[in-house]
């Protein structure tokens, strides 16, 4: 039997599985650098003045979908906190919105809650043990899912695309001998997402596809589930500055951020046509590119840190035109709201 490298091991030796504020500590002198060179803690939150403390935390998914053109998304239904099962269901028939479905929680993080059903008992469930507002969209079958990271600064009057990640879904290619536990038992990043799909397959995990049979475990595309980050950047060029211009520029307020989305070809990307938008993300979006296997870690860094320049040279525009970032005494109260008095 073949040496398998601790989970612990690898979680340790490689960047793209280490926890969130290990990663961008050694950033932090640079941060403070650009505060200090911005002169704001919280310089970052003007950037977007169409989102919610910048997108920093704590925004609205729908409130920013829908100051995106609509041709460019998918349907989507905003569910209240406490909507009877009984409504919902008539207001995805009003809707035209049929199964299966994407439900995610209208202010979320990382693929929190974000899940893919199938049937109306599917959906029951997702109200029942959710009691948040939350969102409702048809699903995409396209075949690319792509985190497309976009900026313009104030002062001019077109942007550029600056990151292109391509999402590949956690997956097995069945041989006709092994299970599924056994299939993903030999892959590295399939073995951090046994325990999940244990419990979301069940005896599930133990069958046996045909030789050649690609089965799709995770129809998620977040990291945190499993799915392989792409460095796609090759895909820059004019004629994609220009796609997002025309996507971007309606959206009032906006300047730097990252739309999630599906296209159904790269030739369907370069003529704007046939793509969706899951979400867009604000300054809180990652160049997702960095997280490529093959990326080295000070590249990341420095990816990460020109990123970060953007956002302050944009921040720097926006307090000249008088849009101020948000004081550092509102930000914090937003941040104890979410997660409790106990900070």
């Amino acid at each position: 039997m073949a040496f398998k490298k601790p989970l612990w091991l690898i979680k340790i030796t490689t960047y793209e599985y280490w926890t969130w504020w290990v990663f961008y500590l050694p950033l932090l002198p640079y941060w403070l650098y650009l505060a200090l060179r911005t002169r704001s803690l919280t310089f970052f939150t003007n950037a977007d003045p169409c989102i919610d403390y910048g997108g920093f935390f704590g925004e609205s998914k729908m409130a920013i979908l829908r100051q995106i053109p609509p041709e460019y998304l998918p349907q989507t239904l905003f569910v209240p906190q406490g909507t009877s099962f009984t409504n919902l269901s008539t207001q995805l028939s009003e809707a035209n919105i049929a199964f299966p479905l994407i439900a995610k929680p209208n202010i979320g993080e990382r693929g929190t809650q974000v899940e893919k059903l199938l049937t109306e008992a599917e959906l029951q469930h997702y109200c029942q043990h959710n009691s948040v507002d939350f969102i409702i969209q048809e699903y995409i079958d396209y075949t690319l899912e792509l985190g497309v990271l976009y900026y313009r600064m104030p002062n001019e009057p077109r942007g550029k695309v600056s990151s292109v990640t391509q999402k590949e879904f956690l997956s097995i290619v069945g041989n006709g001998q092994s299970t599924v536990e056994e299939l993903m038992e030999t892959n590295t990043r399939a073995r951090f997402q046994l325990a999940s799909m244990r419990k979301r397959l069940g005896e599930g995990m133990q069958k046996v596809y045909p030789k050649g049979e690609k089965v799709l475990l995770e129809p998620i595309g977040n990291h945190c589930r499993g799915t392989k980050f792409i460095n796609a950047n090759d895909l820059i060029n004019d004629t994609l500055h220009e796609v997002f211009n025309n996507i971007a520029l309606p959206i009032e307020g906006f300047h730097y951020g990252r739309f999630d989305m599906r296209v159904r070809s790269i030739e369907d990307l370069y003529e704007g046509k046939n793509i969706r938008i899951m979400e867009l993300n604000g300054v809180s979006s990652e160049p997702g590119h960095i997280y490529d296997p093959q990326y080295s870690l000070w590249q990341a860094y420095k990816d990460l840190a020109n990123h970060w320049r953007i956002i302050a040279d944009i921040s720097i525009q926006q307090q000249q035109k008088g849009f101020q970032p948000v004081p550092v005494k509102v930000l914090w109260q937003v941040v104890k709201q979410h997660f409790g008095k106990g900070l």
